[in-house]
C-alpha cells in the first residue's frame, strides 16, 4: 500500500495537470520517443517563445485528470507521451504541427481545443490558419481593393464630366 505522502504527491500532480488544461485553450498531446535532448530542448524553446508548454506526466495520472475533466482520451494514453499546453489557441498548434512535420519522429496524437476532444484532422486544420497579423494583413489588402476602385471610378467619372 502507498504511502499517503505519495498519495498526496500524486493528488497534487493530478490537480496539477487539471488546472493546466483548464487555463489551456489549446492542449496538444504527442509521442516524443525517438527525439533527442536538443530536440525537446529546441521544441520547448519555440513552445515558450508562443506561450506554450511541453510536460511530461505519468499516462496513469493524466488518465486522472482527464477523468476529473470528463474528457476521454482512452485509447491515445498509451506509451510515452508529451502533452503540450497552449495559452494562445493557435500559434503553439502551429508550433509543434511545423517541428513535427520537420521532425519524423514526433507524432501528434490528438488535442483539447477549448475543452473538447479534437481529432488530429482538426489539428491540422488550426495549424493552416494565417496568424493574426498575416489576418491583418489580408483583411488590409481587401480593402485597399475596394478603395483602389473607387478611386478608378472617381477618375473615370471626372474624366466624362470634363468631356
Amino acid at each position: 500500500m502507498a504511502s499517503s505522502k505519495i498519495l498526496d504527491a500524486k493528488k497534487l500532480i493530478v490537480s496539477e495537470i487539471t488546472d493546466k488544461i483548464k487555463a489551456s485553450e489549446s492542449v496538444v498531446l504527442f509521442e516524443y520517443q525517438g527525439l533527442t535532448v536538443s530536440e525537446v530542448s529546441e521544441l520547448r524553446k519555440k513552445l515558450r517563445e508562443s506561450q506554450g508548454e511541453v510536460r511530461v506526466y505519468k499516462n496513469t495520472l493524466l488518465k486522472r485528470a482527464l477523468d476529473d475533466l470528463k474528457i476521454d482520451l482512452n485509447g491515445f494514453l498509451e506509451g510515452p507521451n508529451a502533452i503540450m499546453f497552449g495559452k494562445e489557441l493557435l500559434e503553439p498548434i502551429k508550433v509543434i504541427a511545423e517541428f513535427a512535420k520537420s521532425h519524423d519522429k514526433m507524432n501528434i496524437r490528438v488535442g483539447i481545443i477549448n475543452g473538447e476532444k479534437a481529432e488530429l484532422s482538426v489539428i491540422n486544420e488550426y495549424a493552416t490558419i494565417p496568424s493574426y497579423e498575416g489576418l491583418l494583413t489580408m483583411l488590409a489588402a481587401g480593402m485597399m481593393e475596394h478603395v483602389r476602385n473607387l478611386a478608378i471610378g472617381l477618375n473615370l467619372y471626372a474624366e466624362k464630366l470634363e468631356n
